[in-house]
Formats: structure tokens, C-alpha cells, sequence
């Protein structure tokens, strides 16, 4: 398979040149070494994955770094002795692009930035493919193609049937990763947590009622649930904060990165078993907010995107918040436009009056269509939403 272009590529190599360190984050197997290797191919490379690599960063962080100067440093969070070196380095010279890092355990790796880095690096975050990126080579004509497959880019490398790649992805992840961010000693405990994540995907996040059906405290539920954000594994879309004189639901709800490792989670087996699955709203739900966040990230902005919703029911799947304005966004995963796709909508087109920009409706169809209360996009047509 031919190399497929990141959309950060860009950004990337322009903030190389701003600042002394970039940083590089987001989640195993997410493309983060081959991305950093194809836009720095000029400089030296060196893994922190390697014991020998290890020993030298920890026993001489000087000569390691004055070793690999204007290099790239991989899983840079497992050798945590170099950053307050690295501060007195960078700044004797204070020139762009001394190192750029990368890290898969986000909490790991920030934590120490904003001990010895801060203002000295760019964070930027890598999550699998989009579905800008893959469409430039292939394109699946289905939309639970995507749900079920995931974007690992290994996936579509190596040509891995999901049912290969997602339980060796999620024993790593468990072996390695969750070990290292918590000392966790049950790991079927945690790996049962993962998989009723899975099941609440879209949905409100009640930590009493996991914790219950986990058989584990609140305090637990919270403590892994940032486990698994630390580790984009999930991310927590938070309610819009503004209340429009209306009482608002506060708790976030629960999304996967990928939808591919939580319908793996849930057991789907095949594409066809996809298509009738009770989760397939929510997963697709997900994949577009997703998406929306990927675009955000490749041009080096936080994600913007809140839900809104009131005790009354009235909801609205995902704002965009940009300069002051709102755009309201109703995600649907049927293929056939009704009168309920706007409901939500017309709603809140009333409710926030001025504020609101025309509504989008991001559905499961094909054909985008110009109407006088909303624009209709086919899910093959993010683009066209301005993030």
C-alpha cells in the first residue's frame, strides 16, 4: 500500500520552525512514527521503546541529548529524566525545532511538559486516519464499512481483517499502557470497564450506574474513565454551557476515537451485523464528531465541539463554537431524509434566535440538499462544514 498523506503533515513541519520542541501525541498505532520519520527524514531517529536507548537516557541524560541533537525522540514519556534537562538545552539557544517528541500515554507525557516545557513546545495530537485522508486511495461506499473496520492505520497497510487486529491492539493496550498510567492489578476488571464503555458510546455518563454494573466505586469509574482518555482510548463531549433560560443536562457523554475498536468491544463480527446492530446510531453518531475533531487537530486547534440538550429531551447531537457564533449540528445514520431530522433543530434555531448559524444535518445518504431551515450533508461531505 502507497503512503497515505496526513492532513497535519503541513502544520506540523510549520510549527518545527516556531518553536524549540513539538510534541506529538495521541494513540497507539495512531501513525505518529511514520508521520515524524516522513517529515523530518533528515534528522536522526531514536525509540525510547529500546531497553539500550533507555539506559542511556536514564543514566546520562546530557550526553543523550547532546548525542541526538535535532532529533526525533519516540515515546519520549518512558524516559521522563530528560525534560528538565532538555528546558536548560533548549533554552541556551532558544532555536526552533531542537527536538520533536512523541508520546502514546498523553497523560504521561503532558504531565511532564508542563513540569519543564511549558511555552518552550507545541502539542499537537494524531489520531488514526480520517475520512478525508483515506479517501484520497480508497473508499469504502458504505458508511458501516468505517464503523466496523476502525482507521488503525495498520489496518489498511498490512490489509488486517478487524477480527485480527483489535484483540492483539487491546491486549497491548492493557499490558502495556494501562499498567504504566495506573497500577491496576485486575486487568479483566478493567477490560470488562472497556467493553460496557463501549455499550454506553453516545450515551449520557452515569459513573454510578458503571460503577455499579462494573462492581467497582465511583471514585474507580472516574479514576479509569481518565485512564482511557489519557490514552484516547474515549474523549467526553461536554454539554454546552450556555442554558438559553433553559435547565440543561450537565453530564458529558461518552464517545471512542475509533469506531472500529468499540464495535469490536461489542462483539460486532462482520459489516452485515453492523448494519442491524442496535449501537450503529451511536457509533456513527460518534464517527462524525470524531471527524470533526481530526479536522481540528490537523490545523493545530483544540477540538470545539459540545452537545446541548434539556431536561425537557430537546437535543442537539454537536455545536460548533467559533467567534461567538453557533452551529448546530443533527447527526443521523438513516439513509433517508424525514421531518424528525429537523426537529431537534428548528428547536434550538428558535431558542438561541441570532446566535445560531443555519443548522447542518449530517445524515447516512448520498445526496446533499440546500433547504430553507438547514443544510443536509451526506457524511461524504464534512468538508463542507466550516470547523
Amino acid at each position: 500500500m502507497t503512503y497515505i498523506k496526513r492532513d497535519l503533515e503541513e502544520y506540523l513541519s510549520y510549527v518545527s520552525t516556531k518553536f524549540p520542541v513539538v510534541t506529538l501525541t495521541g494513540p497507539r498505532q495512531s501513525g505518529k512514527s511514520t508521520l515524524v520519520r516522513r517529515v523530518f527524514s533528515q534528522r536522526a531517529y531514536v525509540s525510547c521503546e529500546d531497553p539500550d536507548i533507555q539506559l542511556f537516557a536514564r543514566q546520562d541524560p546530557r550526553g543523550f541529548l547532546h548525542t541526538y541533537s535535532n532529533a526525533v525522540i519516540d515515546e519520549a514519556q518512558k524516559t521522563p529524566e530528560l525534560f528538565s534537562y532538555m528546558q536548560t538545552m533548549v533554552d541556551e539557544t532558544d532555536a526552533p525545532g531542537q527536538y520533536i517528541l512523541t508520546g502514546s500515554s498523553d497523560f504521561l507525557l503532558f504531565e511532564k511538559i508542563t513540569q519543564s516545557l511549558a511555552g518552550r513546545t507545541a502539542v499537537l495530537n494524531l489520531l488514526p486516519f480520517s475520512l478525508r485522508e483515506l479517501h484520497a486511495t480508497q473508499a469504502h461506499e458504505r458508511y458501516e464499512d468505517y464503523l466496523f473496520q476502525g482507521f488503525y492505520p495498520r489496518i489498511y497497510k498490512m490489509d488486517i481483517p478487524p477480527g485480527d487486529f483489535y484483540p492483539g491492539y487491546v491486549r497491548t493496550y492493557l499490558e502495556r499502557d494501562v499498567r504504566t498510567l495506573k497500577n491496576i492489578s485486575d486487568l479483566g476488571q478493567f477490560q470488562l470497564f472497556l467493553k460496557l464503555c463501549a455499550g454506553r458510546t453516545g450515551q449520557l455518563l452515569n459513573l454510578s450506574s458503571l460503577g455499579n454494573e462494573c462492581g467497582i466505586s465511583h471514585t474507580t469509574v472516574k479514576s479509569w474513565i481518565s485512564v482511557l482518555e489519557a490514552s484516547f482510548i474515549i474523549f467526553l463531549l461536554r454539554p454546552h454551557h450556555r442554558s438559553f433560560n433553559k435547565r440543561l443536562v450537565k453530564m458529558p457523554k461518552l464517545y471512542f476515537y475509533d469506531p472500529g475498536l468499540a464495535a469490536y468491544l461489542l462483539d460486532i463480527q462482520s459489516t452485515a451485523q453492523m448494519e442491524t446492530h442496535y449501537s450503529k446510531g451511536s457509533l456513527f453518531e460518534g464517527l462524525i464528531v470524531t471527524e470533526l475533531m481530526k479536522r481540528r487537530f490537523s490545523q493545530g486547534r483544540p477540538a470545539n465541539c459540545t452537545f446541548w440538550r434539556d431536561k425537557s429531551g430537546n437535543e442537539i447531537d454537536c455545536i460548533l463554537e467559533e467567534g461567538g457564533s453557533l452551529l448546530p449540528i443533527e447527526i443521523k445514520a438513516g439513509r433517508t431524509i424525514t421531518r424528525d431530522y429537523f426537529k431537534g433543530v428548528d428547536y434550538f434555531s428558535r431558542l438561541a434566535a441570532g446566535r445560531a448559524a443555519k443548522p447542518c444535518i449530517v445524515y447516512g445518504g448520498t445526496t446533499d440538499q440546500e433547504r430553507s431551515n438547514a443544510r443536509v450533508l451526506s457524511w461524504r461531505s464534512l468538508d463542507l462544514v466550516k470547523t
